[in-house]
Formats: structure tokens, sequence, C-alpha cells
């Protein structure tokens, strides 16, 4: 079976490529060699906060770059190391890249300064009012064995467990519907979390982004630092965070697509609805997108309101349709911007891609096979 697959997201602005001097280090464009990063990060250094900084990028982009500076400048004062990071950055991000970051902030800023608020203890992080006694007792112990305890893999790589509290779906429920009678009513224009679903809201735009962050950082970074390490997952430093609407009224159901992210989770928040069972068809990178589905990699997997689901943002999904009700999915794609630099330069995905890996085997099986005859020739016995 081969499908065709879309590539679900926001437009992307191409960025400039960076060159690379044989030793390790990454040279970007008009620099010569006074703004370099290393391509191996440090894993030993341990980043400082670039909170409460006047940033125009997220402060966990500096910390997670962090890593990745010349040695000597790992024991500068953070506002040496936030310059020269923001220099890099500021000369690789294309000008028109930025000119559209300057926009979607202002017109986040736009909305924030005229929207009231129904839930204001959604938009900081409250742990134990948000999750189940026992994701955040598996956090806390942050070992792979702690998180395996709370979870199911029905597939390899997709991942499900106990998340959110009853109360804390509700209340995110009725915010996200005070918003949208707001939008209503004031008619504005509001941007949708991505080409493909026309119902649903971006979070970040209406004042969720720090509470997000703290999300992505201190909650879904440890579990996919373990599991998800092969594409950036300990290295995740931005996300784009949503919810989505199905229902008869709504988006009825979503297409064979993967996602603008390295991990993705998906919660489902209510209500009442039959069907929007998602179904999973394997990983794959972008040589391999619409090759065939293996036997192996089918999944099909129904909805539980409070219970989340963990993936590779680059698995191949999609959701059959919502035959009655309403259905509400909060959705985190978390993203590294470091893995999405190195890749230009891998050409094996063999690590993650379902594909790669069987052209790998294949690769290594005749190989195998070829030596075995050569040396069945070489003592003279028939080739097998």
């Amino acid at each position: 079976m081969s499908l065709d697959v879309t590539r679900k997201g926001t437009q992307q602005s191409t960025p400039a490529t960076a060159a690379h001097n044989g030793n390790g280090v990454a040279v970007l464009p008009s620099m010569g060699t006074t703004h370099r990063l290393r391509l191996n990060p440090n894993t030993e250094h341990k980043p400082e906060s670039y909170e409460g900084l006047p940033l125009e990028f997220s402060p966990l982009l500096f910390s997670s770059l962090e890593r990745y500076l010349p040695p000597p400048m790992l024991s500068l004062p953070r506002d040496s190391k936030f310059r020269y990071m923001r220099d890099i950055i500021l000369r690789y991000s294309p000008e028109g890249e930025r000119t559209r970051v300057q926009r979607h902030r202002e017109y986040r800023q736009k909305i924030i300064s005229h929207y009231q608020p129904l839930h204001r203890e959604l938009y900081a992080m409250h742990a134990s009012n948000f999750f189940v006694p026992s994701f955040l007792k598996a956090i806390n112990e942050n070992k792979e064995e702690s998180f395996r305890s709370i979870m199911a893999e029905p597939s390899p790589g997709v991942f499900t467990f106990e998340m959110l509290q009853p109360h804390f779906c509700e209340f995110l429920l009725s915010e996200v519907e005070n918003f949208e009678k707001w939008v209503h009513e004031t008619k504005f224009r509001i941007m949708r979390p991505n080409t493909m679903n026309k119902f649903g809201a971006v979070l970040d735009d209406f004042g969720l982004e720090t509470m997000l962050d703290k999300l992505m950082e201190d909650y879904i970074r440890p579990i996919a630092k373990v599991f998800f390490s092969d594409v950036g997952g300990s290295t995740l430093d931005s996300h784009h965070g949503f919810v989505v609407e199905y229902g008869i009224d709504r988006d009825v159901e979503l297409g064979f697509h993967v996602d603008d992210s390295e991990v993705t989770l998906n919660v489902c928040l209510g209500k009442q609805f039959s069907g929007g069972d998602l179904f999973f068809r394997g990983v794959r990178c972008d040589k391999h997108v619409n090759t065939e589905t293996q036997p192996d990699e089918i999944l099909d997997y129904s909805h539980v309101p409070g219970r989340a689901v963990l993936h590779r943002g680059r698995h191949r999904h999609g959701a059959r349709a919502t035959t009655s009700g309403h259905r509400v999915n909060l959705l985190l794609w978390c993203r590294s911007s470091v893995f999405r630099e190195l890749r230009k330069y891998q050409k094996d995905f063999s690590s993650w891609c379902g594909e790669c890996q069987r052209e790998k085997k294949e690769r290594q099986r005749l190989s195998i096979a070829a030596t075995k005859q050569e040396l069945l020739k070489r003592e003279g016995k028939p080739a097998t």
C-alpha cells in the first residue's frame, strides 16, 4: 500500500546553508571564522537559563544552542554567550523569516492585549493541578523504568499513558470556548493551527505559550530524551501548541500526514464523541514518506479523555471520521532546531526511518551473500 502523505504544518522558510571546515565545526555563511558552533554538543555542560532577557527568539533555543558553543566560550558571562549566539541566529535567519516572526509577534500581542482569560490559573504551570499523580511520580523519578511503568507501547515508537486530570481538561475546554466566543463577538480574524485543520485555535497566540514551554521543557523533554534521542528528543527547544476540534459541524476527519515536529504530544480533552480513531502507518524520512506500509507498522488507536499519545513527528498517521458528538484534542508539536540543522548533512536515517532500516538490512544481506559466494568460489565448492 503506497500512500500520498501530506506534510502537516505551517509554511516554513528555508534557512541559509552552513558549511563545514572538516574539524567538527559548522561555519555559517558570511561569518568567516569569527562565529561558529561545534557540530557535537558538550553533553556534560549545563546551560544557563535565558529567561528574562529581551529576546526575539525562544529562551529555550539559546539554552539548547549553548552546548554547541566553542569550549572557551562556555565559561564566559551569560550576556557574552547571548550576544554571540544572537549574532549567529540573526545572520543565519533570513530577513523574510525575521519579518514573519515580527509580524506574528505583533499579531499575538494584539490578541493578548484585548482578550480577557477565563481561567488565569491555566496560564502558569501548576503541575499538581494539571497532571495525574502517576505521571508526576514518573517525571520526578526521571528513569526509563519509571516512564515505562506508566506507559503502553502498542506499536514501536507510539507511547500512551494517563496524563491530564479531568478538571484541567474541563478548564482548558472552557478557556478555548471563551476565546472562540471572543473571536466571534469581535470578528477578529485568527490563524488556525495548521494547513489541514479549519477548526481549532493556537494556544500560544492567546497567552498560553509560557505554560506550554514549561510543559515541553520539564515534562515532555525528559521522556523524549529517553525514547526519541534519535530525532533530537534531548534538544527540544521550541513548540507549536494548539487544539483541534472534530465533529459534524467541525473538521470531521484528518488525512494521512506527518507533523512539522520532532516529537508530538496528542491528548484528548473530551467531550462526548464516537469514532475519530488515530491510525499509524510507520516512521519515514522525506525520501520514503510515500512508501508502502508493512504489516507490523499498522496501529489503530481510540482516544480516551486525559490519555496522551506521544510519537515521532515523522510517524505517518491520520484521524478517522468522528461520527457523532464533539472531540477536542490538545496537540504540542515539539521541535529541535539543532536536530533540524544537523539533519541537512545526514544521508542515513536508518536509526528511525523504517524504510531506511529495511534498505540497510537488504544491503547487508546482499553483501553477506556475495561474500559467501566468493568464499565458496575460492574453495572450489558449488555456489548455493
